[in-house]
């Protein structure tokens, strides 16, 4: 399978549905480079540093989902997006939502760690890992940014069986080193492919570093935003290069959980 990172700066619309010309520009040129699934960076429907993220927040099935819908149908593309949900009680959680290529939502996951004073004032934390879904016989696992840097968090959709990790992130400097060695971290010792999706250019207090990439099982990087600028970047996803990186690292198998269970 064939999927598409967006690496972009924020792109603020009205409060109805802001984001929504770059995802739609971003669907289309995926789609036409033969894409099956785009990843998005997080909160990419609204920016990430927003002064009262509440007031663009909504229902995953609001009228943010009604348009994502619209558009992966359009270009036949699954779209995987961030933003602000209202959750029960009115409860705010930064998510990110599934759609499939014939707009039906597949899986919605709310961030399960926070990071910084910022997200711990806005949002709440979610409380349900793994969240997956499956497309063309391949299992997909959502997290969000932060969530990537705990490797129980990724050992969980490890166990749980995903094939290939979806991580929108908002990734700022000087933590490039997450990019760069982390993420091909969890990779290799979880054994699955990492799907990560940055923003760039800053938002108020927040300089984002860029360095989106695909990483896979085996420990290569098969490709990477070359610098900090807004890219489309496309990928292959190859089950059988990921059954083959499995037989010949059997982390899982040879793992002893009764000598770290804690």
């Amino acid at each position: 399978m064939r999927i598409a990172l967006h690496q972009t700066r924020s792109q603020p619309g009205t409060p109805g549905s802001p984001g929504l010309t770059a995802l739609e520009n971003a669907a289309r040129e995926a789609a036409a480079r033969g894409a099956r699934l785009l990843v998005t960076p997080e909160l990419s429907l609204t920016g990430y540093a927003l002064p009262d993220p509440a007031q663009l927040a909504e229902p995953a099935q609001g009228p943010g989902a009604a348009a994502v819908s619209r558009i992966a149908r359009q270009h036949g593309v699954a779209i995987a997006y961030g933003y602000p949900e209202r959750g029960e009680g009115g409860a705010l959680h930064n998510s990110v939502q599934l759609i499939g290529p014939d707009g039906a939502a597949r899986a919605n996951y709310r961030k399960t760690h926070l990071y910084g004073p910022y997200e711990a004032e806005h949002y709440t934390p979610g409380d349900q890992l793994p969240v997956q879904a499956e497309l063309d016989g391949i299992r997909f696992g959502l997290l969000i940014c932060y969530d990537v840097e705990f490797p129980e968090a990724v050992r969980a959709h490890a166990l749980a069986g995903t094939d290939v990790l979806l991580v929108p992130t908002a990734l700022m400097r000087p933590y490039e080193t997450v990019a760069e060695t982390l993420v091909v971290a969890r990779a290799v010792e979880s054994q699955l492919y990492v799907a990560y999706a940055n923003r760039v250019d800053r938002e108020g207090e927040f300089d984002f570093a860029g360095l989106s990439c695909l990483a896979a099982p085996d420990g290569t990087v098969p490709v990477r935003a070359a610098g900090s600028g807004e890219a489309l970047l496309v990928a292959d996803i190859d089950p059988a290069a990921l059954r083959a990186s499995r037989e010949r690292n059997p982390y899982l198998a040879d793992r002893r959980p009764e000598l770290y269970a804690h």
